[in-house]
């Protein structure tokens, strides 16, 4: 028989859980959040950065709740050029541990959405030389 009381219950089963992180799979972005991440990708796909915005993101992964927390110090400052609202929503995504996986696909699958499967790069003609004619 368990002779413990709740309060040893309660402790227990906090301390079991106080180091548990989210799962990079658990992240499910608000439809707002991904309207602002969908718009962002895309900007970033019709520009060409897809390959150097992929790289910066997986490079700086490890500051991900860094950049979350810089976002929301720099909020009031941010307030007084533009509207926070999604700003601010965007920071809350970036909170989440998996956010950067989740923008990484969404450019890698737009980028492939561009890209014509089959589709060889353009061959570049040399001009002929003169003296070999």
């Amino acid at each position: 028989m368990d002779q413990r009381g709740p309060e040893q219950k309660t402790w227990k089963s906090w301390f079991a859980h106080a180091f548990a992180v989210e799962k990079p799979e658990d992240i499910d972005p608000s439809p707002q959040q991904r309207e602002i991440v969908d718009r962002l990708c895309r900007e970033i796909v019709r520009r060409g950065l897809a390959t150097p915005a992929l790289m910066v993101l997986e490079m700086s992964r490890p500051l991900n709740a860094f950049s979350a927390s810089a976002m929301h110090l720099l909020q009031p400052i941010i307030a007084a050029v533009m509207d926070t609202r999604a700003y601010e929503q965007f920071a809350k995504f970036l909170e989440h541990r998996g956010s950067v996986d989740f923008i990484c696909a969404r450019i890698e699958h737009l980028q492939a959405d561009i890209q014509v499967p089959g589709d060889q790069p353009a061959q570049i003609e040399r001009p002929r030389d003169e003296q070999t004619q």
